[in-house]
């Protein structure tokens, strides 16, 4: 590597929802700046991870996973603009999917990037579940046959397992480039934005299906005090009582184990001493589409 040179450059990352995209983009990071979920459709929009080693430096965009479902509404349009608008003028187009799980909606993608110039990896994801190793073969076999993708790898996002490859293969596909960001940048989201993410996050983690997707999460105070520590509070918008129950669960034990992973996340991420507090409020008409 030339010492004087620096490599800058964009990398996306798409794919169906609840597939590891962002459970990857946190490994390729060596950070945890998108929220996970085994819920699909946890990522709303575009998170954007920063890693720089060297001279390199590296913009993963974590994108909301996509559905081509016929009857869509205006949020997974939404989804969908995502990833359209995601993979132009990038260096690498990383596409994720769920193991050896291929469907309609992977289909519709790759012609989608047949039209692209940009290079694709294809990362099949989840290896740590595959059990029987011997259908991987046939299976990529048939993934190459397609004739779009530079490289196929079977990785485990959960584990780290080859993640490296996907790495080395970005840092050449790098242009020439100053770094747009220091090198302590791991992301352009606000701390307040990480805030809501990580409750939301935590929202969906203890309590699963028994919160709707549409909850929402808006942070109403970020402020930093005079004893070097973050006061956040917390808003959970709901559309109904029963909802507010759930999340506040008996006695309060619910909303206080969410407030205190949340915390212990946030305290991780940002690197100071964190009081969250955290209300539940009854809204029915806060989603917008």
């Amino acid at each position: 590597m030339n010492r004087y040179l620096s490599y800058c450059g964009f990398v996306s990352i798409i794919g169906r929802s609840n597939v590891g995209k962002s459970t990857l983009m946190n490994k390729l990071l060596g950070e945890k700046i998108s929220i996970t979920s085994h819920k699909s459709q946890t990522t709303r929009e575009y998170i954007t991870g920063i890693y720089t080693e060297d001279n390199y430096q590296i913009i993963y965009l974590d994108t909301p996973g996509v559905n081509f479902e016929k009857n869509q509404s205006s949020i997974n349009n939404k989804k969908n603009n995502f990833m359209n608008s995601s993979i132009d003028n990038v260096s690498l187009i990383i596409l994720v999917i769920d193991g050896i799980n291929w469907t309609t909606d992977d289909e519709i993608i790759i012609d989608k990037l047949y039209m692209k110039k940009s290079p694709v990896i294809l990362a099949i994801n989840k290896l740590d579940k595959i059990k029987n190793k011997d259908v991987l073969l046939p299976f990529i076999k048939f993934l190459s046959d397609k004739k779009i993708f530079l490289e196929i790898i079977p990785i485990s996002a959960k584990t780290g397992k080859n993640v490296n490859y996907i790495v080395d293969i970005a840092k050449k596909k790098l242009p020439y480039n100053n770094h747009y960001y220091s090198k302590e940048c791991v992301t352009t989201c606000s701390e307040r934005f990480i805030a809501s993410e990580i409750i939301r996050e935590k929202l969906m983690r203890f309590l699963g299906n028994e919160l709707p997707y549409e909850s929402v999460v808006e942070i109403a105070n970020f402020v930093s005090d005079k004893k070097n520590s973050y006061k956040i509070n917390g808003i959970i918008l709901v559309k109904h009582n029963s909802q507010k129950k759930i999340i506040i669960g008996q006695k309060g034990n619910k909303i206080k184990t969410i407030s205190k992973n949340a915390r212990m996340d946030m305290e991780k991420m940002f690197k100071i001493k964190v009081h969250l507090y955290l209300w539940v409020k009854i809204y029915p008409y806060f989603y917008k589409e």
